[in-house]
């Protein structure tokens, strides 16, 4: 015995077809209490509210509009801004403005981030304090630029500057900021061109080979390095690192800055010093 069965195709809806406000809310992935709340903020009325029984109903047509409202505030957009946006304002202009926001935040993050591998770093390398990006301000110096034949030479010609800056009457900034400008990149052997730095009051006039000059302010990435200065290399190792991994490229000469050393203390695992190197994004 052949069954036959009749089929009866579906009733067509339209978009003016009435859905109370728990399928409405079920079609659509949200609560009704989202529902409710966009109503009182005037973001999404009902299609209709029943004068009796004050139940509420929408329409397929106002999926759209709810649809724009959950992707705005997926992309961060406040309720407040949302309404902004369906009150006329120009769509693309507060998109772009948001993205703008979007993309600073994503760079503070990136910071934060390099901050927090910065201190990773610290531990694996015994840094005395992680790589850090920083603003050094502008600053007026007391100078020399010579050749050393070998960078133990260094502190050999720091006396040499000192009288001269005592004869030309400078005052030393405070803070103190003495640090050796590295006019070529690259380790050297020998003829390694510096500039020896000391910050000043105000600039005087030149004696011998005593020069002055105002550097510009800088961004730069900059590590601590405490103890001897034959291990400089570990420290430039990793700050040099950290520019390459952090979307960084150098942008100026680099400094090392001398905090405490042969001068003031008599053990070598106490001298201070900071490498200072000029960055900006790539």
């Amino acid at each position: 015995m052949e069954m036959k069965q009749e089929h009866r195709p579906c009733e067509g809806r339209t978009s003016d077809t009435l859905y109370k406000i728990g399928m409405f809310a079920a079609m659509n992935h949200v609560t009704v209490k989202a529902l409710r709340f966009y109503e009182e903020q005037g973001l999404l009325m009902p299609a209709l509210i029943h004068p009796e029984t004050g139940y509420r109903y929408y329409t397929l047509s106002q999926m759209a509009v709810l649809h724009q409202i959950t992707a705005l505030k997926l992309a961060g957009f406040t309720l407040e801004e949302i309404a902004h946006i369906h009150s006329g304002a120009d769509e693309e202009a507060v998109l772009l403005k948001k993205k703008s926001e979007l993309v600073a935040k994503i760079s503070d993050l990136t910071r934060q981030i390099a901050v927090v591998d910065g201190y990773l770093s610290k531990k694996k390398t015994g840094l005395s304090a992680p790589v850090l990006v920083k603003t050094i301000p502008e600053t007026t110096v007391a100078y020399m630029r010579i050749r050393l034949e070998s960078y133990d030479c260094l502190f050999d010609r720091m006396p040499e500057m000192g009288a001269l800056m005592e004869k030309a009457g400078c005052i030393c900034a405070l803070p103190e900021y003495c640090f050796t400008n590295y006019l070529e990149p690259g380790y050297k052997d020998g003829d390694i061109p510096v500039e020896i730095c000391e910050s000043v009051v105000e600039a005087k006039k030149e004696a011998g080979e005593l020069r002055f000059k105002t550097l510009p302010e800088i961004q730069a990435a900059c590590v601590f390095h405490k103890g001897s200065y034959r291990t400089f290399s570990e420290s430039y190792e990793t700050v040099l690192r950290y520019i390459e991994e952090n979307g960084y490229e150098i942008a100026g000469e680099i400094r090392e800055s001398y905090i405490d050393g042969v001068w003031n203390k008599e053990d070598e695992s106490q001298w201070l010093s900071e490498i200072q190197v000029p960055v900006r994004r790539k």
